[in-house]
């Protein structure tokens, strides 16, 4: 067990020492009063509060107080700045513009937004009319309408990200044909993937809160230029809420949210508090999340009810009739997330902001392998995750000052502790399995930007990655109560990354811009087998692992005319070996078991996509991508030998060996498209739909189709807003995955799909329809209500091992001062 890093206080330390040093040599810089412009809605003539403000010289933003004031001081050397909220339309003026008008500005209703603040393509906010990839963004003001679950409902939202569930406790994207360990996560620009993220599907996105999010960014297609390994197929980057600084005495504002579910008889909590000063401000963040066990559709196929389940009898198992078989027993599970932050402004130019973030489950059941078994016979009496957790404590500094190397730096130095462990006892059986997962990691990034000429910039930076793993497994009696040694999940590891990497962006003239960017990225493993050399006779006891990669990304951003965008994108991207792909011990199916391989190579994603975009005035807006991706050295699960065997006993059953290998190439190739229409100022209809196709190498030379990518999914939806009321209708839509389009992989998994007429697994299509609506009682209460699938239909997400909800009525109540 690890609970702390070796030598890793001495390393913090001096880390911290550093940063301090640093940081003391760069603040610098004296008060300035500055500018403030005030904002108005031009129908009521009310001030506007919460409007974005960012210019194009990717040196920070603003956003106007209650009173609609910003300060915009910053921005006057910049040629545009732009002003953004939703429900109106985007206001792009010179600064000489806003000056003739006295710096009072009149923003018009209007849903559809021309442009909006990027910020994951270049850590740097940016236009997204001045970023060549797609990009889309999660508005934290559709959280209080759509009032999501989890974090990984609130990206399934989009309709442009599919979600899979393994259990209710979970939900693993999949973006352009990839999932798990090839997309990356990050929350307030810390890489959050660890060396144990494994190729199967993830739930770890559910440790973000929603509630706490500010902004949501999806970044489509590899951008391992910015954010390293993992990188191939997308970033979805989170940040979190920020204490507001006052500008005159203090500020006091705060959120209480409550949110009930009729499906799974969920209860949660939620409050926030910020508390800000001239220079220092405060923000706390709490939200307490319980779900009982989920109730399916009424309409639908069989298979997936849920006719019994295992209970334990005296010192028997015993299988109970549900009463109920739509209701999945044993899906609930609770979880608590906990959020500090303290910023301190010295001076205009400078900025500290430390961050805190808990996150702690309950146990969470793994339904899809408490169904599994043939018949009335199940497999697993007991499967459940223990207590996911997750801690990150993040120090970073943001400084503004002309010099000859930058314009604006942010140095950021994170600690982050995960723990998870895998439960598992066999129906009939007293042994129950326990291998507990820490891991521990500290990172460090200095990202830099100077402005060059023109709006054209550079941006530089260099990150540090540090992972120590410590696995442990025992197997307890559960009659006797006696504990003893267990074959672990993974080797005790160590893994770090170091990278340098740089972008440029030119801007050639208001028609045509460029971006480019390359990384180099130096990773290295070491493995020590010591915790499991007794249980399996493995040929070795050590393993390392070390190689450089290098990726780039080059693309064109064309504006024929102001109201077309046309972008081709090329890039790469790479996926360095971690300690799940070289060093797992495990049954991912049924007879089949996962061996330690440490001769394995980083796989490389090349890329090739087309954006275009077009827009009609204010009322119609149209975007499609189109993308093909070649993944070449693919990391692959594939038949193995140990020690010249093919079979070895795991948990007491003879499985096939099998060890993750570079055999295989893989393609995915399909497109993105979306349509925005304006009926009028108050009504809006979008739509979105996303095809995939993608095919992977067989061990021989045949091909299946790609696990993770998704069948055909969309979303269309009718919105209506005023300013006190907002009504959402959206039909949500999956087509069938046939049993001669089903991967190989999932063939073997019969247990989690519907029947044909021939009795083959298959995934069959849905659809599904949605009702939501918010309405402000007053200025500090809102009332939310809906009704999320309204036809009661059975349904399961490709992949998934858990039905989704029937029916499910939602009933919110939000207060603020």
């Amino acid at each position: 067990m690890v609970e702390q890093l070796g030598n890793s206080p001495t390393r913090f330390y001096l880390l911290m020492r550093f940063f301090y040093i640093f940081s003391c040599l760069l603040t610098f810089g004296v008060q300035s009063f500055g500018q403030t412009v005030r904002i108005l809605d031009s129908d009521s003539k009310t001030p506007l509060p919460g409007v974005l403000i960012f210019g194009t010289e990717t040196n920070g933003s603003e956003v106007s107080d209650k009173n609609g004031n910003a300060n915009i001081s910053k921005f006057e050397s910049q040629n545009t700045i732009h002003f953004q909220l939703l429900g109106f339309q985007s206001l792009t003026m010179s600064w000489e513009e806003i000056k003739k008008s006295d710096f009072l500005l009149k923003m018009f209703p209007g849903m559809i937004q021309m442009d909006q603040a990027i910020v994951s393509a270049t850590k740097w906010r940016q236009s997204s009319q001045d970023v060549p990839g797609k990009v889309s963004v999660l508005s934290a003001s559709n959280l209080q309408i759509r009032n999501p679950a989890n974090s990984a409902d609130w990206l399934g939202s989009s309709g442009e990200v599919f979600i899979q569930k393994s259990q209710q406790g979970g939900g693993s994207p999949m973006i352009r044909g990839f999932s798990a360990n090839r997309l990356l996560y990050a929350v307030d620009g810390v890489r959050m993937n660890t060396a144990i993220f494994r190729s199967g599907n993830l739930q770890n996105v559910i440790s973000v809160d929603p509630f706490s999010i500010q902004s949501t960014e999806v970044l489509f297609g590899p951008g391992s230029v910015m954010y390293g390994s993992d990188a191939i197929g997308g970033v979805m980057a989170f940040e979190t809420l920020k204490p507001e600084f006052s500008k005159d005495t203090s500020l006091l504002s705060g959120n209480i949210f409550s949110r009930f579910a009729t499906a799974n008889n969920e209860l949660t909590l939620h409050a926030d508090v910020s508390w800000g000063f001239k220079k220092w401000a405060f923000l706390t963040s709490f939200s307490n999340f319980d779900y009982g066990d989920l109730k399916m559709g009424k309409s639908g196929p069989n298979e997936y009810l849920r006719p019994f389940y295992a209970e334990r009898d005296g010192e028997m198992d015993t299988t109970i009739s549900n009463s109920d078989p739509r209701v999945q027993v044993k899906s609930g599970y609770s979880q608590m997330n906990l959020m500090q932050k303290v910023s301190f402004k010295p001076s205009e130019k400078t900025e500290f902001d430390y961050g805190f973030h808990y996150s702690r489950t309950g146990d969470i059941p793994r339904y899809d392998r408490l169904i599994e078994g043939n018949g009335s016979a199940l497999k697993y009496a007991e499967w459940y995750y223990g207590p996911q957790v997750w801690v990150m404590n993040t120090l970073g500094m943001t400084h503004r000052g002309e010099s000859g190397i930058f314009d604006q730096m942010n140095v950021k130095i994170a600690h982050q502790y995960f723990e998870e462990s895998r439960n598992d006892r066999r129906f009939g059986k007293e042994d129950l399995f326990k291998r507990t997962e820490k891991v521990n990691a500290l990172s460090l990034n200095a990202d830099f930007v100077k402005l060059i000429r023109n709006e054209s910039f550079l941006t530089y930076g260099g990150e540090w990655v540090y992972n120590e793993v410590g696995s442990t497994g025992i197997v307890e009696n559960i009659a006797t109560g006696i504990s003893t040694p267990a074959s672990a999940r993974y080797p005790d590891s160590d893994w770090n990354s170091l990278a340098v990497y740089s972008t440029y962006h030119a801007h050639f003239s208001e028609k045509l811009k460029l971006q480019t960017g390359l990384r180099y990225n130096f990773t290295d493993l070491q493995a020590d087998f010591g915790n499991n050399t007794a249980f399996y006779p493995l040929p070795f006891s050590e393993a390392s692992n070390s190689f450089g990669s290098v990726t780039g990304s080059l693309g064109l951003i064309f504006n024929p005319e102001p109201t077309l965008t046309i972008s081709p994108v090329l890039s790469t991207g790479f996926r360095a070996p971690n300690v799940d792909d070289l060093g797992k011990i495990f049954d991912s199916e049924p007879g089949m078991v996962l061996v330690p391989n440490p001769d394995l190579k980083p796989e490389y994603a090349y890329n090739a996509e087309l954006n275009l975009n077009k827009h009609f005035n204010q009322f119609l807006k149209l975007d499609f991508s189109g993308f093909y991706t070649l993944l070449d050295n693919a990391l692959v699960r594939r038949p193995f030998t140990l020690n010249g065997e093919t079979e070895i006993d795991y948990e007491g059953q003879p499985s096939q060996v099998f060890a993750i290998q570079n055999a295989a190439s893989a393609k995915i190739y399909g497109f993105q498209a979306g349509i925005e229409f304006a009926v009028t100022k108050r009504i809006l209809i979008t739509s979105r739909y996303n095809w995939q196709k993608g095919t992977e190498e067989l061990d021989d030379e045949s091909t299946s189709p790609s696990r993770h990518a998704a069948p055909a999914f969309g979303l269309t939806r009718l919105s209506y807003l005023n300013k006190k009321l907002r009504i959402e209708f959206t039909t949500q839509y999956s087509r069938e995955v046939s049993y001669g389009r089903m991967p190989l992989e999932e063939k073997g998994k019969p247990h989690l799909y519907a029947k044909d007429e021939l009795g083959r697994p298959y995934s069959p299509s849905w659809m599904i329809f949605n009702f939501n609506t918010s309405y402000q009682l007053d200025p500090h209460i809102h009332l939310m209500a809906g009704v999320e699938n309204i036809g009661d239909i059975r349904y399961q997400p490709y992949s998934s091992g858990i039905a989704a909800p029937g029916r499910n009525f939602t009933f919110s109540i939000r207060g603020s001062f």
